[in-house]
Parts: C-alpha cells; sequence; structure tokens
C-alpha cells in the first residue's frame, strides 16, 4: 500500500488489526462445514454473527436462521451462534433431540466458565454489558440468581450486594475498554471490596481494534467503520473514533452507504472494521474512494494477530481407532 498522500492533499489510513477476529473466522466455518458435510438445511440459532453480508451469503448457501430453538424441526441440525447461549437453550435442544454444533466464541466461553465459577462460590456477579444482547443473555443464564446486569457508570448506584466481601464483576466481550473501566470505577465507588474478572474478559480482537483506531483517528476528518448496527464492537469503534479526535465518524455495511456529503472538505479518511466483517466489504470502500480521489491508502498497524481457534469438535474428522 503506498503512503504518500495523492497531491491534492487526500489520503487514506486503514486500520490493522481489522475484521474478521479468531472466533468469527471459527463460527462462520462452522456453519460453511456444517452445510458441507451435512448438506442443507443447516439451522443457526440467531446470527451466527453480528454482520448482515456474512448472514445473507450463509442463508444463500442453504443455512437457515431462527430466533429460538422451537423452530428448528425436531432432530434437525442446528448451530450456537458465535455469542454464546444459555443452559436452557441447550436443554431445549436435547428435548428437541437437536443435534447441535458449538460455534460459541472460546472467549465467550471463558466468561461462562467465570461466571459458573463464582456462583458455585455464591459471589454476586457484576456483569457490564448491554441488556438484550445475546452474549449477555447466553452469560447471564448460566446463573441468574447471582448475576446483575450494569449498562453504565450510572447503573452502579442502583447495585445492591449481600456480601461486600464476595463480589466480583465480569464484561461482555465486546464492549469499549475506556467505557467498561469507567463503569467499574463507578461500582468501585459504591462496593470497594470489588473484585476483578481472574483475567481481561474484553477479547483481545475488540481492543486490538480499538487501539488501532485510537492511533489513526487525531488525524482523520472522517472515520468510515464498516460493521453492522447490531454488532457491539463496530459500534464502539464509531464512539471510540470520536473520542480520539477523529471530526466525524459513522458505521456502514457496504459502500454504497456512503453520503458523499460526507466527504465534502476532508482530506484524511479513516477506515477500519468490526470483529465480524470479512474483508471483501473493507476493500468494496476502499474501492469507492479511490474512484473519488482516494488514492493513497497507508496501513496503521498497531497489532499482529495470530490467534486461531480449532472448530467446534462436532466438525472434526473422527479419529480412526487403530
Amino acid at each position: 500500500m503506498s503512503g504518500t498522500a495523492g497531491p491534492d492533499g487526500k489520503r487514506v489510513l486503514v486500520a490493522k488489526p481489522r475484521g474478521y477476529c479468531a472466533g468469527v473466522d471459527r463460527a462462520v466455518e462452522a456453519v460453511e462445514q456444517a452445510l458441507e458435510q451435512h448438506g442443507a438445511p443447516v439451522y443457526v440459532r440467531k446470527q451466527i454473527v453480528h454482520n448482515k453480508h456474512v448472514v445473507e451469503t450463509l442463508s444463500e448457501r442453504g443455512a437457515v436462521f431462527v430466533d429460538e430453538t422451537d423452530e428448528v424441526p425436531e432432530g434437525a441440525i442446528v448451530v450456537f451462534s458465535a455469542h454464546g447461549v444459555s443452559p436452557a437453550v441447550r436443554d431445549e435442544a436435547k428435548a428437541r433431540s437437536l443435534t447441535t454444533i458449538d460455534a460459541t466464541c472460546p472467549l465467550v466461553t471463558k466468561v461462562h466458565q467465570e461466571v459458573k465459577r463464582f456462583a458455585r462460590e455464591d459471589f454476586d456477579i457484576l456483569l457490564v454489558g448491554h441488556a438484550g444482547h445475546e452474549e449477555v443473555e447466553g452469560t447471564s443464564g448460566e446463573a441468574p440468581a447471582n448475576v446483575q446486569l450494569v449498562e453504565s457508570a450510572a447503573d452502579a448506584a442502583n447495585v445492591t450486594v449481600r456480601d461486600p466481601s464476595k463480589v466480583v464483576w465480569l464484561s461482555q466481550t465486546t464492549l469499549s475498554v475506556d467505557e467498561t473501566m469507567e463503569t467499574v470505577h463507578a461500582l468501585r465507588e459504591q462496593v470497594p471490596t470489588l473484585q476483578n474478572p481472574p483475567s481481561d474478559d474484553i477479547c483481545y480482537a475488540t481492543q486490538n481494534r480499538q487501539v488501532a483506531v485510537k492511533a489513526m483517528a487525531p488525524q482523520c476528518d472522517l472515520v468510515l467503520v464498516v460493521g453492522s448496527p447490531n454488532s457491539s464492537n463496530s459500534v464502539r469503534l464509531v464512539e471510540v473514533a470520536l473520542q480520539a479526535g477523529a471530526k466525524a465518524s459513522y458505521l456502514i455495511d457496504y459502500a454504497r452507504e456512503i453520503d458523499e456529503a460526507w466527504l465534502d472538505g476532508v482530506r484524511t479518511v479513516g477506515v477500519t472494521s468490526g470483529a465480524s466483517v470479512p474483508e471483501v466489504l473493507v476493500r468494496g470502500v476502499l474501492d469507492y474512494l479511490a474512484e473519488r480521489g482516494w488514492e493513497s491508502v497507508e496501513e496503521v498497524t498497531t497489532a499482529e494477530e495470530t490467534l486461531t481457534f480449532a472448530l467446534p469438535r462436532e466438525l472434526r474428522p473422527s479419529r480412526v481407532a487403530r
């Protein structure tokens, strides 16, 4: 990628890392492999990942997306999305004799394990996250009697705990790091004995994408974030860009959603994408910008990602006994 601005000063900065994380890559491949191994239809509970293009593409290949397990015909195959499910959903699938493929992101599974562990020790668990988000519903469902959802620093005042020596905070994996810590600070003012998670809950990819945007945004007149409105980590990137100094920032699913008026008077455009966004959509945005004079493209790299996750065990080749 060229690094010098065009003669009129127009340039594009592209954040790296961006796009697919290891958990999304695994979840999308799980649906593709399920279709290959079992044939269509393969049912998927909720959106496999929060991206419109991915869901439409998999639908064309024979994936059937449903909201609840009871919409899946008895005995059929169902894939659980990357965001995870509660034990109640697993029980429902079992009762309907469904063949389940669990594409829950391993980093979400880690938070589920933390909830179960702290619930066994009868802790109050303060879960920082967004009400109604699938990940939060699945995580809370592991121990509903112990979990209190805290959406923002303002909610901290409403928290009640039984034993101040047994309180821990955990979080949804796709939040803004800064906002989460602001909420935790407010919680700690209410409950000074609040314990931290055993390890960081906000996923490495969410953090890395936010760090890359923070590095890029102060130089940008405009930051375009490719991602869907229901993608929590994509929405956070717009907020992070604005807080870090971008003059404007917008969330788009496709290049065609760019409003030409956004480009008026703009020299430096920043481009990034949420963790559930395929690179082809970013390429579309770069092509759109190049056609309008933003041909100089420079990558702003703040980390290299090498993590990969194995496919769900239900899809791995079975070992032949010797």
